[in-house]
């Protein structure tokens, strides 16, 4: 049993986490924060426990969410990268930002439409 769940734990650590672009919408006015992770799943975690906690960096999205709760928001993963399975040392920090940026364009979440900076 104990070689069992030793390989298991082996073969998670191993696997790839998926990368990509995801996004926080709060339901009520429409506003999104985009963003972008090498783990895009824990990221999405991270976010909801930043808000759950009160720390979240985004002080707008922050005030939003103590201010309409938990359930006036949805977390979702809106593109991701496959990691080529010729290239074991991938590194998909060029091609995340590029994706980033196409979700960015297409969203615009900035202003009164989310939570992002103005574009750069």
């Amino acid at each position: 049993m104990r070689l069992d769940r030793k390989a298991l734990i082996r073969r998670y650590k191993e696997t790839p986490r998926p990368a990509g672009v995801f996004g926080v919408r709060n339901t009520v006015n429409g506003r999104m924060l985009v963003g972008r992770s090498t783990d895009v799943a824990s990221m999405l975690n991270r976010q909801r426990a930043q808000l759950d906690l009160g720390s979240h960096p985004n002080r707008a999205l922050q005030a939003d969410w103590d201010e309409l709760g938990s359930g006036s928001f949805e977390f979702e993963i809106l593109d991701t990268l496959a990691p080529p399975a010729d290239r074991p040392d991938w590194d998909p920090a060029n091609e995340l930002r590029a994706l980033e940026a196409l979700w960015l364009e297409k969203l615009s979440p900035y202003g009164d439409r989310g939570y992002n900076p103005g574009p750069r």
